[in-house]
């Protein structure tokens, strides 16, 4: 089968989605398919075998606010997709997934390459709906960003910041359109498609629920590596109200009590002038809290083996990759039981509730003070993980649905 793979963008460091398009793809190529992966920057990191079809933007959500009005070419005026992208930035919306989605149109209907399915993710972009029309086409939802989007709100301290981040989701009205239209979707945990029912209003009989693998090679145990005493690590994109990190910040001055010598790690980074920031000030936590980002998988392997306990504060996943990568590591883990959080960790991993710091300090101080504990759940962790969650066994049930998708096309 020859699989084409869109995502709109696809960083290689941070995020779940470049780490998901990197271990689905090479799955698939290892199940004998013929994989390309077609995307909008940042591209993924891929095997070899693998072709990566650069879809370019104007990655215009990478410049600081002050370089995006500077940005501008008088040749965007010939370029109807390059205008709308930058106007869309310059208002304060998110027009990628719109606009990678007029550009992928456009290179499929000019390329000569015919593929027997194109699998989207997540990008919901209008064009998906005349793609599905031409090529057998399925669609993933990690998990519907409406979620983000009612936290986000819930955080907002003035009428300004709930100004920006209605604009910044302005994207939400296509895809709360488009997915109900598509033929086919996955999700990547039940909870996950229970909310793209509720949220997006799609017929449960489109859905289909395939669980992520994670990357058991890379991420496993390092027992050679040194722990640093009472080091957590958490994996949190700073600034982002869904990770929940600043419950965890809130729970270490009463660690601390206890553990003088306990260190914070944040996979992740924090804004310079960002509310993580501020709150770790006001906290006088500048030397107890490090943040870590643009690193390798390596990197990050290095980082959990390092720490005696890892800690997921989050409001809400679709699944969690850091849960598991953390799990596979043999690193004892605290984590939540949001969204598809519970179907990750089950019970190999201490739940702590959401939105409560003083149950995460709690949990902190128990382990650190009960090395048997720490042996057993890293013992039942990476069981867990290597019993549940391969990304073969994750790829032949996608080839599965692919293969119903095939047909249904054909008979249509």
């Amino acid at each position: 089968m020859k699989i084409g793979l869109l995502s709109y963008r696809s960083n290689p460091f941070s995020g779940g989605q470049g780490i998901y398009l990197k271990h689905l793809s090479l799955a698939l190529l290892n199940l004998g398919h013929e994989v390309d992966v077609i995307s909008g920057p940042p591209y993924p990191d891929l095997h070899e075998d693998i072709k990566l079809i650069k879809i370019p933007s104007l990655n215009l959500f990478e410049l600081e606010d002050s370089l995006r009005l500077r940005s501008f070419r008088s040749r965007f005026l010939l370029n109807p997709t390059d205008l709308i992208e930058w106007l869309g930035i310059l208002s304060g919306g998110f027009p990628e997934p719109y606009t990678f989605g007029r550009r992928v149109e456009k290179y499929l209907k000019e390329s000569s390459i015919e593929y027997d399915l194109l699998h989207d993710n997540q990008s919901l972009s209008y064009a998906l709906l005349d793609i599905q029309k031409r090529t057998p086409l399925v669609t993933t939802i990690h998990h519907p960003i409406t979620k983000d989007h009612k936290l986000e709100l819930e955080s907002a301290k003035n009428w300004k910041q709930r100004l920006s981040t209605n604009r910044w989701h302005n994207f939400l009205k296509m895809q709360k359109k488009v997915a109900p239209e598509l033929n086919r979707i996955i999700c990547p945990s039940n909870q996950s498609k229970e909310d793209v029912i509720k949220e997006f209003k799609v017929n449960s009989s489109k859905l289909e629920v395939v669980l992520n693998g994670i990357d058991l090679e890379t991420f496993n145990l390092k027992d050679h590596i040194e722990k640093t005493p009472f080091k957590v690590v958490t994996t949190a994109s700073a600034d982002i109200p869904l990770k929940g990190l600043r419950y965890l910040i809130n729970a270490l001055p009463s660690v601390l009590q206890d553990y003088p010598k306990c260190t914070l790690s944040v996979i992740g980074r924090a804004k310079a002038n960002g509310e993580t920031k501020k709150q770790i000030k006001r906290l006088g936590l500048e030397s107890k809290i490090s943040f870590h980002s643009e690193l390798s998988e390596q990197d990050i392997v290095e980082l959990y083996s390092s720490s005696e306990i890892a800690v997921i504060p989050s409001l809400y996943e679709g699944f969690g990759f850091g849960a598991g990568e953390a799990m596979a590591c043999g690193i004892p883990l605290i984590s939540t039981h949001s969204g598809g959080l519970k179907e990750v960790v089950g019970e190999a991993a201490i739940k702590v509730k959401s939105r409560d710091s003083e149950a995460l300090s709690l949990a902190i101080k128990d382990l650190f003070s009960n090395s048997d504990k720490r042996a057993y759940y890293k013992r039942v962790g990476r069981e867990r993980m290597e019993k549940e969650f391969q990304w073969l066994n994750s790829a032949k049930k996608y080839v599965e649905i692919f293969e119903e998708e095939i047909d249904r096309f054909k008979t249509n």
